[in-house]
């Protein structure tokens, strides 16, 4: 009887870690794009979240001294690395 609670309790709970994931990474995010992109990050957007093992955010940054200007910034793990 404990392991249906339990893993019901674990989907209910797994959208809240996943959410936390993507704001931890936030921050990690807008740095990146502050230091390898030249970029001084106003808004921040989602655009590719994949769960798993292997889980990772791609970030929307853009950038203060463009309108049109922004980075993409892939974050793994808290790792962030600049992709455009």
């Amino acid at each position: 009887m404990r392991l249906p609670l339990l893993l019901a309790a674990g989907l209910l709970l797994a959208p809240a870690a996943q959410a936390a994931n993507v704001s931890a990474g936030q921050a990690e995010a807008k740095e990146a794009a502050r230091s390898s992109g030249n970029c001084t990050p106003a808004k921040l957007e989602v655009m590719r979240y994949a769960v798993g093992r292997e889980g990772q955010t791609v970030f929307k940054v853009n950038c203060t001294e463009d309108k049109d200007a922004f980075v993409l910034v892939q974050c793994r793990s808290r790792i962030c690395t600049l992709l455009r």
